[in-house]
């Protein structure tokens, strides 16, 4: 291992900046915020960086390293050996400074998703495997990592189009449990524009929680959606039936 790493960081706020270079003494098992905060204690002290529990647990210190959405405490700096490492601040979302990123976009988003609502009091009883299949989805640490690299948000301003990965996760997390009596399948199909996403699992790829929201989350539940606006048979039994809503669902209007 060489004697130094060396990084260029993003230096700047939202009206500009540039990647400056810096040489940090290399030490075993540094991770990527280890070397930000020496760059914080002995050469830039003005540096801004976010980060809480260095433990890959609070989701605060999401960046980019070498063009990658990356946790700063959970990506080593021996993985970049021989490399420059280049840290920037999350492309999706509006620099405040340095790598410091406004991501109050995604806590309104969150406003907008009923929560659960169940059919019976707690507490529940539910098999094994639909405990399994909802557990899933609540080791997500809102690092927003998988909102950063999906194409939709990073590259052609979706927000106002999509909700992201992060949130057809958290929808699933209620959609899916068994318990559940709250009809989300209108709000997936118009205001969340589940359709945007085209499953390149890019989202996936980026968890540092190893949750597959691709294949768990947004691949069922565009198979719900499709069920609901798209299956010609379904939509006229149900007509045939006077049924609109989903069994088990509240009732909502099916599209013309």
């Amino acid at each position: 291992m060489s004697d130094e790493f060396t990084l260029k960081v993003w230096r700047g706020d939202k009206s500009g900046g540039q990647e400056v270079e810096y040489h940090v003494p290399a030490e075993t098992g540094m991770v990527v915020l280890d070397a930000l905060h020496h760059i914080q204690h002995n050469q830039a002290p003005d540096l801004a960086v976010r980060w809480n529990c260095k433990a890959a647990h609070c989701g605060s210190c999401g960046a980019e390293v070498n063009g990658q959405p990356k946790l700063l405490c959970k990506t080593r700096m021996d993985d970049y050996a021989g490399e420059t490492v280049s840290v920037r601040p999350m492309q999706t979302f509006p620099v405040i400074k340095d790598l410091v990123t406004d991501v109050s976009w995604n806590y309104q988003v969150a406003k907008e998703i009923p929560l659960l609502e169940p059919t019976s009091p707690a507490p529940f009883k539910m098999q094994q495997i639909d405990a399994d299949r909802v557990q899933e989805f609540h080791r997500c640490i809102e690092c927003f990592l998988c909102q950063d690299t999906c194409h939709v948000l990073r590259n052609h301003e979706g927000q106002q189009k999509y909700f992201g990965p992060r949130f057809m996760a958290k929808i699933a997390e209620f959609e899916m449990h068994p318990m559940d009596g709250e009809d989300r399948i209108p709000l997936l199909a118009h205001q969340a524009g589940l359709n945007m996403c085209n499953v390149t699992k890019c989202c996936t790829e980026v968890c540092p929680q190893h949750i597959r929201i691709t294949d768990n989350a947004i691949i069922p539940l565009k198979e719900r959606v499709a069920d609901r606006y798209y299956d010609p048979i379904k939509i006229l039994l149900r007509r045939l039936g006077g049924k609109k809503g989903e069994p088990g669902k509240a009732n909502t209007p099916v599209a013309n």
